[in-house]
This record gives C-alpha cells, structure tokens and sequence, in this order.
C-alpha cells in the first residue's frame, strides 16, 4: 500500500448516530450532509473494515469535507476518534473509542464551499491499534463548546464525506 492511497470512504448515509446527541442528517442541493449544532457537541460513527493491504506501520489520515450552513468566518473544533474492534479479544458492548485527535479548521470563504480538514493518526495506540483486516469504528463529534479548540463558528456544520488514507 502507497502512503495518500485511500483505505475507506465515508458519505453522510453511512453514519450511524450514537445513543445521543447525534448529527442529523440533511440535504443541501441533493447532496446529503449531516448537520452538527454549534451549542451543543454532537457526533456521528461510521463502521468499516481496514483493508489487508493496509502496512500499519504508517498511521492514517482522517480527511472531513465539511462546509457551513451559512457561517463565512470563524473556526470548528472537530474530533476524530478510532475504536478497533480485534477478533476474539474485544466486546463490542463494553469498547471505549481511542482519545480523539483534533482538527481546527477555518470556516470556508463562500457558503457551500466545502473544506478539506485532516486529522492525523500514528500508527499503534493512537488509532486504537486498528490492524488490517479489522473492523473498526470512526467517531466524528463537533466540540461545539470548544472544549478541544476554538469553536467560533454559528450555525451548523455540515459533514459531507470522510475519507480515511494511509499515510
């Protein structure tokens, strides 16, 4: 596997939302988001399979396509976060997620305009240890009281996609 070769993809449809304070889903000109409140943390969790090829040795790159509802200025607190789920080891009942990484982004300059923002994971404790061939789960929460970084922006933010690349 070439580090940038991308290991799963993401659309609004594929988040499942947590026992609560979930992303709601929405459409913006057809294209399905799901929408994150700016007074209150929400998340959404997408489950997958990393596939055999995956080195893991490199760690991985969480990209989010995201774009404000309306908002032109301020900055979001976006959380990323892996939960491996390793056969004949873990209960799916009792796994806790790995500590979130955070990303900081700035608000697009134009509503509708979607921005990439990446997180980055080492390989090992950092992504839960995440091992080829496992399933794993990604949780996506908006830190909407900043609690991570600055969250300025008003409005809801609006997921898009999600990408997850070696590195």
């Amino acid at each position: 596997m070439a580090s940038g070769d991308t290991l799963a993809y993401f659309t609004a449809l594929n988040g499942r939302p947590p026992s609560s304070n979930f992303a709601t889903l929405d459409s913006r000109n057809g294209v399905d988001v799901l929408d994150f409140d700016d007074t209150t943390d929400e998340s959404v969790e997408f489950g997958g399979v990393m596939p055999r090829h995956y080195a893991g040795t490199t760690g991985v790159t969480v990209t989010v396509g995201w774009m404000a509802t309306s908002a032109t200025t301020g900055t979001i607190s976006l959380d990323a976060a892996f939960k491996s789920v390793t056969d004949d080891a873990d209960d799916i009942d009792t796994k806790a997620y790995a500590a979130a990484n955070n990303a900081n982004p700035t608000t697009a300059s134009a509503s509708g305009e979607v921005d990439y923002a990446t997180i980055t994971f080492t390989d090992g404790a950092d992504m839960d240890s995440v091992a080829a061939g496992e399933y794993f789960q990604l949780k996506i929460t908006r830190d909407a009281n900043g609690t991570t970084s600055t969250d300025s922006m008003t409005g809801d933010m609006e997921l898009v996609f999600v990408e997850v690349k070696e590195t």
